[in-house]
């Protein structure tokens, strides 16, 4: 469902996400989520200060990898690439997923778990 990804792509290119979500069910109810303002309920509904902690320690996994004497550009922001606040759900899903302590994700695997439970109960 989760792919790990390097730090930078054969050719040097920064990769700033770490985790991307694969799975084609997952993307698809997320990317549901997404167009139904999901970005801009999660980061209402999820504290900033743990957001911004997701993020630095985001960074400083992926950058940890990054190779011994690596010259060029780096990797920069947290989840997804972003410096603060929320981009992409299934980046903070995915990390979620792969056990990082993501806030973002924790309330996206809510609301799907309320998803299922009503698709459930009808039926």
């Amino acid at each position: 469902m989760v792919l790990r990804n390097e730090p930078l792509l054969d050719d040097g290119t920064p990769m700033p996400t770490r985790y991307w979500l694969v799975g084609d069910h997952d993307r698809l109810v997320v990317s549901r989520l997404e167009s139904a303002q999901g970005v801009v309920r999660a980061e209402a509904a999820v504290d900033a200060d743990q957001l911004e902690a997701c993020h630095v320690a985001y960074a400083l996994e992926r950058d940890a990898v990054i190779p011994e004497g690596h010259v060029g550009p780096r990797p920069s922001g947290g989840v997804g690439g972003t410096r603060q606040g929320v981009k992409c759900l299934h980046a903070h899903y995915a990390h979620h997923l792969a056990g990082g302590s993501d806030p973002v994700g924790q309330w996206v695997a809510a609301q799907l778990s309320e998803v299922e439970a009503g698709q459930s109960d009808d039926g």
